[in-house]
């Protein structure tokens, strides 16, 4: 787990996709002062803060389905992803967590 100001850092790029980087605070056991970023596109661009917005506010014990579920459900119907799925924030996040499971290391870059 990589800290700059109390802040966690984490990256994880999706096979045959783009980077996927998950800056974030964790506070009382939550995730606050989430920003995820990366190389990718979304349609529309307002997606990126339903994104961080789904993410704010878990349980750090939050797991991989449970967050990308949270992602899914927060994008609705409507925005569409280029070069990342919400799986591939759910790992971003753990990362930066330091808790990502052995298999969400598959073909991703730390």
């Amino acid at each position: 787990m990589d800290t700059v100001n109390d802040t966690v850092h984490g990256e994880y790029k999706v096979p045959g996709g783009k980077l996927v980087v998950v800056d974030l605070a964790v506070v009382d056991g939550r995730m606050t002062a989430v920003q995820v970023s990366g190389d990718f596109f979304l349609e529309p661009a307002s997606a990126l803060d339903s994104i961080d917005a789904a993410i704010e506010g878990l349980p750090v014990e939050t797991g991989e389905a449970a967050l990308a579920a949270a992602v899914t459900a927060a994008l609705g119907p409507a925005p569409q992803l280029f070069g990342i799925t919400p799986e591939g924030v759910a790992i971003a996040v753990r990362r930066a967590l330091g808790v990502a499971d052995a298999v969400d290391d598959a073909g991703g870059a730390a």
